[in-house]
């Protein structure tokens, strides 16, 4: 048995998925972009976009349309393979660069998955700490004067501490329990989410409907919409769109492995048009309806909120305000698990497959992440870690570049179902000593190219679309490399 476990890379979780588990269609491809679009960030991008930057209504909207338009094109090509074999990214990419260089460099998506993880987590965790002293409050306002609560450990107290807590233990014992699972939460989220956006929407418009419709078409701007001044600033939205989902198209395939056929996958995948137009216009509604209410307080007069948590905080209203916030826990909670957990439970397992199983490796992500939280505010934001993991991100197109240029331009569709698994020298995968050192190369090129938008100051403008460009550049020179 030893033997066997030293001959090959197997672990259930990375095997191609059994024919009765590829059940996802496209409603749960809805559900699933609903989620990633549906999170405090999500809301304030788009939000700020028709809002804060004084940007025409039509170029905010062919500009998102385009951002998105790339995403379905990249998601579709990335996805196809994992659909049709069945396989995670991480495993496809030992395709196109051996199995230790998808071992070290498809750790590097863990890296950033886990990074990103412990971030959201420590502001998902403001959330429930929001709800803790809201129920403190309810029963005895006076309670949260004691002087418990003014002793503080790395800028929190006993409340954070706790909260932050409850968020760890909270994802890891929802988002350990597989797929089928995951499936049920992901479609759990994306529709509480938005009934609970349909409720504020209704809220917010019955509120007082005259000055409410009024204040939404008074933030729609659509003069001067064909002047050529206006194609810099809707390829700015375009890009500003697609990098906002660029972090999840490499690692697609960890869900589109599960989706039952080709047409599914196509169709789940256009609605994210629908998820952004349904999105974007209860986001735009709420937040120019409830900017008029708030401007009768001369406090708020010289800014608009765009953060819904900064909504909330204005609002004196006990009941809307525990609303949205479990609503801002459910919806932060599901994109911290697509974006952030599976693909890096995936790599994780990848790096040691006959040593991880599902729960070992979200015990990791859980303790890693947990650590990262509470140094977040106190160190990891202060030391501009964020450039760093930026540049992490930076391999994330070449990846891509080099996976698809190997899957569709040099192996033509087809890949050796056992060698992808094995160790031995004569695999078809096991190139130089598990690396392909062409497919190396090629990355590195492209990272080159895609990490210089990021500390050149006279390329940051092109920041937006490195990922493309790294994706482009790699997959021309791994073509040029590996074609026979």
């Amino acid at each position: 048995m030893s033997q066997q476990k030293s001959k090959n890379l197997i672990n259930w979780e990375l095997v191609t998925v059994n024919p009765n588990n590829k059940n996802w269609d496209w409603k749960d491809l809805f559900c699933y972009w609903g989620v990633n679009i549906q999170s405090v960030i999500g809301f304030s991008l788009i939000t700020s976009l028709y809002l804060i930057y004084n940007l025409n209504t039509f170029v905010v909207i062919f500009g998102t349309l385009l951002g998105t338009l790339l995403v379905y094109f990249f998601s579709n090509i990335i996805g196809k393979p994992s659909q049709k074999f069945g396989l995670p990214f991480v495993v496809l990419l030992r395709s196109s660069l051996g199995f230790r260089g998808a071992q070290y460099f498809g750790l590097l998506r863990c890296f950033v998955g886990i990074f990103l993880f412990g971030i959201q987590t420590y502001f998902l965790s403001k959330a429930f700490a929001f709800l803790i002293r809201i129920s403190i409050f309810y029963f005895n306002s006076s309670f949260l004067n004691q002087d418990i609560f003014f002793n503080f450990i790395l800028a929190m107290n006993i409340i954070d501490w706790s909260a932050i807590i409850i968020a760890i233990i909270f994802q890891v014992m929802l988002f350990s329990l597989g797929m089928n699972f995951n499936k049920k939460l992901i479609r759990f989220s994306a529709l509480a989410v938005y009934f609970g956006m349909l409720l504020f929407f209704f809220a917010v418009f019955l509120s007082d409907v005259k000055l409410t419709y009024s204040a939404f078409l008074n933030a729609l701007n659509f003069n001067n919409f064909s002047i050529i001044n206006n194609i810099g600033p809707l390829i700015t939205v375009a890009g500003t769109v697609f990098a906002y989902f660029a972090i999840i198209i490499l690692s697609f395939g960890d869900f589109s492995r599960y989706i039952k056929d080709e047409k599914e996958l196509n169709k789940g995948n256009l609605s994210l048009l629908l998820n952004l137009i349904i999105f974007s216009f209860f986001a735009l509604f709420i937040v120019s309806g409830v900017d008029i209410f708030l401007k009768q307080d001369p406090e708020n007069l010289d800014r608009i909120l765009t953060n819904p948590t900064d909504i909330i905080g204005k609002i004196d209203d006990l009941l809307i305000a525990n609303l949205a916030l479990v609503f801002i826990v459910i919806a932060s909670a599901s994109t911290n698990l697509i974006a952030n957990f599976i693909p890096s439970q995936y790599t994780l397992i990848n790096f040691m497959p006959s040593s991880l199983s599902l729960k070992s490796s979200s015990y990791i992500i859980a303790f890693l992440g947990f650590f990262i939280g509470i140094f977040w505010l106190t160190y990891f934001s202060q030391i501009g870690i964020l450039s760093l993991i930026d540049t992490l991100g930076a391999f994330f197109g070449p990846l891509f570049g080099v996976m698809i240029s190997d899957y569709y331009f040099v192996k033509k569709g087809t890949l050796i179902n056992k060698d992808i698994y094995s160790l031995e020298n004569n695999g078809a995968y096991y190139y130089s000593g598990g690396w392909h050192i062409k497919g190396v190369y090629s990355l590195i090129l492209g990272f080159v190219f895609s990490a210089s938008t990021i500390w050149n100051n006279s390329l940051m403008y092109l920041h937006s679309y490195s990922w493309i460009m790294g994706a482009l550049i790699s997959a021309f020179v791994y073509y040029l490399l590996a074609r026979k």
